[in-house]
């Protein structure tokens, strides 16, 4: 019996209908949500005044999608619809074709529906791959020249950075496309006839053979294609030893030959591919020859010689066949991350002593003592008011100019923690309508604190009642601006709808006034920030946006509605500008009585010739990423420029995008894109925003980790890699290996004029933990300025690690530390070592914190730890940095006079003799002390344990002074009269806190 095939069975009408409605909806919703998206960002755009954004960007991948998806769709399409074409209209009888008939019944009613869609999902598919292309068009399209050539072709780098990476992806999406001709066409071939595995006579028919053959012949023009880049490619690979990009000996001398040869090779046998094929043999032995031949040409010719050619001739002389190439990876990498003009000079730490002017020194004072990563809970409870405001994990630090005194500040802005409201004020009416906004920049001096250990602070005050007890804060308002609601900021992750048709029904919880009255402290926004959101159409459009039903229910939302969304200041120029990478810290300022917030934007690529590949995310990570700073993307790039300055006003969210590397080709290019005036020239940034530009914190990280290696330019010494540096680790980290960030400060260092405000950061050989530089970057001119103070390798001078560990084990200090502890009611946290270069040698400061053990306790600045010269002998520990610059001066006129009773280690110097007495009677003096040293430790107990942070300064105060008047007189009867008690709520002083 025999069976017949027969075709599949159909689907019911009513199965039919039930697919394509669901295949509606889910279509519907598809475009709903994309729908409402869109038009969101558009009013957000709108908002900004930035629309040329969002229709350039939203084209390009418009355009994009519909062309390459066009273009796949066709190809293959086609492919699949010739091969249909091209079936033979009468085949054998055998099993095979018995068997594939019922496909044929299946498809051949069918045919072109089945091509569209298959062709369709192919297209859909290429075409969203293309729309991520989109940069690659954007500066395919508009980018130019950089006036430097590659070293190697003497091509414009404009091609590597605009052209290069746009072709080599049209150059993919033919490859796929001919991939899945082959493919398809093949599988249409063999259904209907013209492949066939059984059965007498050719396996394949002419059509079919001389379409398939044509596609392969196209492939391996694809392949020559491909050959040609790759010459190019190897400039950008990593290839060179050791360890650098770009093409060395072997790629020259080897590859670059065997690739262009390869490509002729290629040509030969695409055409050998179509000419045998169907003009000569007529079979397909020959074109599988031709497609061996051409790889095994590829694994000799692009594999064994170059492999030969390494083996036999670099590795036996590796320097002097690679020292050309060393050099131009060397030269490439310092012009990529603008290290060309880096200023190298020689400093000398050799003094052996603190000089007599050392308390004098104007760079000295102006050492930063604030830790910007330990005092945010500090200002968080002496300037919050309420307990929903907060200034983040880590505030900021900037400079101004204050009675004709430019002094650095640390500065944070107060803004509100939604995660800081009570229950009962998380309701979507507070979160969203009342608690909208925070309320002033505060600002403290680096170097100064009250003496309670807190800042000294200069700026926004919330009335009079946050500026008495404890004499922390200046009588009137320093840096005041005329504006201070902060409507978008760091912390503003909630959406916000603000305004009121009733001006008199004020609804924002403002500020607490003076008086205190309900009425003072609530507000009703008036600037042009937010979106309109009056009409119904508008808020149905973002009540299924954020799938909340009060947009349409709440009397909060009117006709004078506005709503602010995307309101953190790093996310609008990450918006409005999807082109730069943003630095990771963001700072406010005022400028012209608002508050700005002030960002750096990079402009980055990956396609530059020799020069080193580096990964944003790690070479910026250290102990602040994530404390108060973004972690960047893990890109990796090979070209950097802080090509903007981005401002983001804390009022209204207006984004203003300033150019400020004139020179760069990429902004240029993405400029163009835009219009041309997305970036506003550099000549118009205004002379108040520019006395606020700091050097860039994220690039200063990346070029400060190159110059551990690029410093050297000898291909010789940077082939030893004698001479490379690293970035130390973070002295007090309890985590190994996270990298000590670098500190902005105002101060003069060597060989300069005056006093910068500028990066700094030191490094330490390789392998070792001594200094072997000091790094620092500056603004001089508005012109970026990298300077190393390199130390000669004759002489050492601790690193930061050693420096943190002398002095925290020097014997003295380490039990005036112990006592800091409180008897273990508190901890001792050690804020920023900064090395300093002064006169002759390095001076190191490092502020010592104590943090009580009581819930929410803020750290405070109790002691300043400071080390000069001689190899981190000199430590003082006092109460100011004044005099422990004092203490060291006096050292360093007593040097070389022996401490009595010195029990320090060698090489440490205690501060405070400490005497070896024998047993006996007490002095009354000493008895006294004690006591009241025990009275103070208690005192501060009581006062933590109340909250009580006026009567824990005064007790601190106390502390202090009582321990000064025990250690007096200890050293009275050094030599003379007994041991002296220990006060009892004292540790014993032989363990070393904090080493």
């Amino acid at each position: 019996m025999v069976m017949r095939n027969s075709p599949l069975p159909r689907m019911s009408r009513r199965g039919r209908v039930t697919v394509g409605v669901l295949v509606g909806v889910f279509i519907l919703f598809t475009l709903l949500g994309w729908g409402i998206d869109a038009y969101s960002d558009y009013l957000w755009f709108s908002e900004v005044e930035k629309t040329s954004v969002f229709s350039g960007v939203l084209l390009t991948k418009l355009t994009l999608f519909v062309v390459i998806g066009a273009l796949m769709a066709l190809v293959v399409g086609g492919n699949l619809y010739l091969a249909y074409r091209l079936r033979p209209l009468l085949r054998p009888h055998s099993a095979e074709q018995a068997t594939l008939e019922r496909y044929r019944m299946i498809l051949a009613p069918r045919l072109g529906t089945w091509i569209a869609v298959v062709s369709l999902i192919i297209g859909f598919f290429a075409g969203l791959s293309a729309q991520a292309r989109w940069n690659d068009w954007m500066l395919f399209r508009n980018g130019g020249d950089f006036g430097v050539t590659d070293p190697q072709f003497q091509v414009d780098i404009g091609f590597y950075i605009f052209d290069y990476p746009l072709l080599r992806y049209l150059l993919g999406v033919g490859f796929t496309a001919v991939v899945l001709s082959v493919l398809g066409s093949l599988a249409v071939h063999y259904i209907f006839g013209g492949v066939r595995l059984q059965g007498v006579g050719d396996r394949m028919t002419t059509a079919a053979r001389a379409h398939l053959t044509s596609l392969v012949a196209l492939f391996v023009l694809l392949k020559a294609v491909a050959y040609v880049l790759d010459r190019r490619a190897l400039l950008l690979e990593q290839h060179v030893s050791p360890g650098l990009y770009g093409a060395g000996y072997t790629d020259v001398n080897a590859l670059l030959p065997a690739k262009e040869i390869l490509a002729y090779i290629s040509v030969v046998v695409a055409i050998a591919i179509i000419v045998f094929s169907n003009a000569v043999m007529r079979n397909l032995v020959w074109p599988g020859v031709s497609l061996a031949l051409l790889a095994i040409s590829a694994v000799a010719i692009g594999g064994i010689y170059p492999l030969a050619v390494q083996n036999f001739q670099v590795k036996p002389s590796l320097f002097d066949k690679e020292q050309a190439y060393i050099q131009r990876s060397i030269e490439s990498t310092r012009d990529a991350f603008g290290l060309t003009n880096t200023e190298v000079s020689q400093y000398r730490a050799s003094s052996g002593s603190p000089p007599a002017t050392l308390a004098a020194d104007t760079s000295a004072q102006n050492v930063r003592l604030i830790d910007p990563q330990l005092v945010s809970q500090a200002f968080t409870q002496s300037q919050q008011s309420r307990g929903f405001y907060d200034f983040g994990e880590k505030l900021d630090v900037d400079r101004y100019t204050i009675d004709g005194k430019t002094q650095d500040y640390v500065v944070g802005a107060r803004e509100i923690n939604d995660e800081k409201l009570t229950a009962q004020q998380r309701n979507w009416l507070n979160r969203h309508t009342v608690y909208t906004h925070g309320y002033g920049l505060v600002a403290a001096p680096a170097n100064q604190v009250c003496g309670t250990g807190l800042p000294y602070f200069v700026s926004g005050f919330l009335g009079a009642e946050a500026r008495t007890g404890n004499n922390c804060s200046a009588s009137t308002d320093l840096i005041k601006a005329d504006q201070p609601r902060i409507y978008y900021g760091e912390q503003s992750s909630e959406y916000a709808i603000v305004g009121q048709e009733d001006s008199n029904k004020k609804v924002e919880f403002d500020r607490p006034q003076e008086q205190n009255t309900d009425a003072s402290e609530l507000y009703t926004y008036d600037g042009k920030g937010g979106v309109p959101i009056g009409s119904f159409f508008r808020r149905m459009v973002f009540a299924i946006k954020n799938t909340e039903s009060n947009f349409l229910l709440s009397d909060a939302v009117n006709g004078d509605s506005r709503l602010m969304y995307t309101r953190t200041p790093r996310e609008r120029v990450e918006k409005v500008a999807p082109f730069l990478t943003i630095d990771g810290d963001p700072y406010p300022a005022v400028v012209d009585g608002r508050i700005t917030w002030i960002l750096d934007g990079y402009t980055t690529a990956r396609t530059y010739p020799y020069a080193q590949k580096i990964n944003l995310a790690t070479e910026t990570r250290d102990e602040l990423t994530g404390q108060g700073s973004f972690a960047l993307a893990r890109d990796d790039v090979n070209y950097m420029r802080n090509s903007v300055k981005a401002t983001v006003d804390a009022y209204d969210g207006t984004v203003t995008l300033y150019e400020f590397d004139d020179q760069d080709p990429v902004l240029k290019a993405w400029n163009k894109a835009f219009g041309g005036d997305l970036v506003v020239p550099k000549a118009q940034i205004p002379t108040d925003l520019a006395a606020h530009f700091r050097y860039p914190a994220d690039l200063f990280k990346v070029q400060r980790n190159l110059l551990t290696k690029f410093h050297v330019s000898d291909p010789r010494t940077f082939f030893s890699g004698d001479d490379f540096w690293q970035v130390p680790n973070a002295p007090d980290s309890p985590q190994a290996g996270v990298k000590q960030p670098p500190f902005y400060l105002n101060v003069k260092l060597p060989e300069q004029e005056e006093n910068r405000f500028q990066l700094t950061s030191g490094v330490t050989p390789a392998n070792r933990e001594n200094m072997a530089a000091l790094i620092s970057a500056s603004y001089v001119d508005g012109q970026p300025k990298i300077e190393v103070l390199e130390l000669p390798d004759d002489t050492v001078v601790p690193g930061p690690v050693q420096v943190h560990q002398r002095m925290v084990n020097n014997y003295n200090i380490s039990q005036q530390l112990a006592l800091l502890t409180r008897g273990g009611q508190a901890s001792v946290l050690y804020g920023n070592l900064i090395s300093l270069p002064l006169g002759e040698d390095i001076l190191y400061v490092e502020p010592v914190y104590v943090k009580s053990s009581q819930a929410n306790a803020a750290p405070l600045l109790q002691r300043v730890l400071v080390s000069y010269g001689d190899g981190g002998t000199y430590v003082v520990l006092e109460d100011s940095l004044t005099d422990a610059l004092k203490a060291l001066a006096e050292l360093g006129k007593t040097a070389g006079t022996p401490s009595p009773g010195n029990t320090g280690t060698p090489g440490n110097t205690p501060t405070t003799p400490t005497p070896n007495v024998p047993p006996g009677t007490i002095s009354p003096e000493l008895s006294q002390a004690a006591a009241d040293v025990d009275k103070a430790i208690e005192d501060l107990r009581a006062a933590q344990i109340a909250g009580d942070f006026a009567k824990q300064g005064e007790a601190l105060k106390a502390l202090d002074e009582a321990m000064s008047r025990f250690q007096s007189a200890q050293n009275a009867v050094a030599g003379t009269t007994p041991a002296s008690p220990a006060p009892s709520g004292a540790p014993s002083p032989a363990p070393s806190a904090g080493g």
